[in-house]
């Protein structure tokens, strides 16, 4: 597809300017013809050129997980009413919300109706949408069950889009209240205790310890806050330079998934995420090889895809996938044996979208059980450390007298 940049009239005699795609410039003239029957002016836009420029999206590639579940439940009520796919496309393009997912329709819709695939029309968008949209698209026109397809993705995006939301409002409390308690302690450290201190040292006499920590903490603080902060950001930077090496990655995951608590969560949502997705994609009509291929991709934990990805060639060998996965080092043994017992039945499918709720629910579970024991500890600690700064001021006020 060309890209074309045309001057035209409309049926009123008003002059506008445009962007459309097309095979030829052929099929652009007639594109352009169907709302401005006089064309002035059309030539093919440059790579590089200023319209690209006036047209590069600000903020994330990716389209939101929630549009896209929303839009694939769309596709699937349409397709099933029997609506052609381009039009479809175009429908969905006028009600949706999402700018950038209006742009891409509008374009794949113009693809579809040239008489390009489905999954080829998107795939030139491929940094915008997840690998299993693609492949599940692909997979559907192959067999013949596209409707299919985006059926089980709007269920599997919106699990997802929903167990994202469910971590986000289990983590705003104790955020904000680690958020407010920095705050605190910093005005505390740079306003309060250095006027309290200048009133001490003009009292004179022997201040208590605690009194002469908290001073000497907020001094240090007061004079080495930009070292500190520099220091904050190499040791960051440094990080992530080191997490795009292999060992890096390796070490990341590993963290990942043995830390107290944080790697029980890591290791169940990996699990989430490995039958879902094979769900999903054996729904849509991937063979199972390409169903695993395509699961590596998207597995978070880099460990997680280094199992996923050991699997494809033993599968491509005719090894079952229970066989497989048993070989990995990092996967519950639940969803082992929950793979073998499902693919022995024939029922896959089924028991993947099962064993995906179990551990979904189990995340759930673990998260708000860790959120529920890490209130109390955030709030004993803050009441420990308010205390000693309350301690720590109170307790020379009581011996002023002595000292005035």
């Amino acid at each position: 597809m060309v890209t074309y940049s045309y001057r035209a009239l409309t049926a009123d005699g008003t002059e506008t300017r445009g962007i459309v795609q097309a095979m030829d410039e052929f099929q652009a003239a007639a594109r352009i013809k169907e709302k401005c029957p006089v064309i002035t002016s059309i030539v093919p836009v440059k790579a590089g050129s200023k319209h690209r420029l006036l047209n590069m999206e600000i903020g994330s590639k990716k389209v939101r997980t929630k549009s896209l579940a929303l839009m694939c439940s769309q596709f699937a009520i349409t397709l099933k009413s029997g609506m052609p796919v381009g039009r479809a496309m175009e429908m969905i393009a006028r009600q949706t919300d999402d700018k950038k997912l209006r742009k891409i329709l509008i374009s794949a819709a113009e693809d579809v109706n040239a008489g390009v695939t489905v999954a080829s029309s998107f795939e030139k968008f491929k940094d915008a949408f997840p690998v299993t949209f693609i492949e599940s698209i692909r997979a559907g026109e192959q067999s013949g069950t596209l409707d299919h397809s985006f059926t089980k993705m709007g269920e599997y995006y919106e699990k997802t889009y929903k167990t994202a939301e469910k971590v986000k409002s289990t983590l705003t409390y104790p955020i904000f209240v680690i958020c407010i308690a920095i705050v605190v302690l910093i005005v505390v450290m740079t306003k309060v205790i250095p006027a309290l201190a200048e009133t001490f040292a003009s009292l004179g006499g022997q201040l208590p310890l605690a009194t002469r920590m908290l001073i000497s903490a907020s001094d240090f603080f007061a004079r080495w806050w930009i070292v500190m902060v520099i220091l904050i950001l190499a040791a960051v930077l440094a990080w992530k330079a080191f997490v795009r090496t292999e060992s890096g990655r390796k070490l990341r995951a590993r963290l990942q998934l043995s830390l107290p608590v944080i790697g029980k969560i890591n290791t169940l949502n990996g699990a989430a995420q490995f039958a879902n997705t094979m769900a999903m994609m054996i729904s849509a009509g991937l063979t199972l090889d390409n169903a695993v291929e395509t699961t590596a991709k998207v597995m978070d934990n880099y460990l997680l895809h280094k199992d996923v990805e050991s699997m494809i060639g033993r599968i491509i060998e005719g090894r079952p996938l229970g066989e497989c996965i048993r070989k990995s080092e990092h996967f519950p043994d639940t969803l082992k044996e929950m793979c073998a017992v499902g693919e022995e039945s024939g029922e896959l499918d089924a028991t993947l979208t099962t064993i995906g709720d179990y551990f979904t629910n189990e995340v759930d579970n673990a998260i708000k059980t860790a959120i529920a024991r890490l209130e109390p500890t955030i709030l004993v600690f803050l009441a420990i450390f308010a205390g000693f700064i309350v301690f720590s001021i109170y307790l020379p006020m009581f011996t002023m007298y002595d000292l005035m």
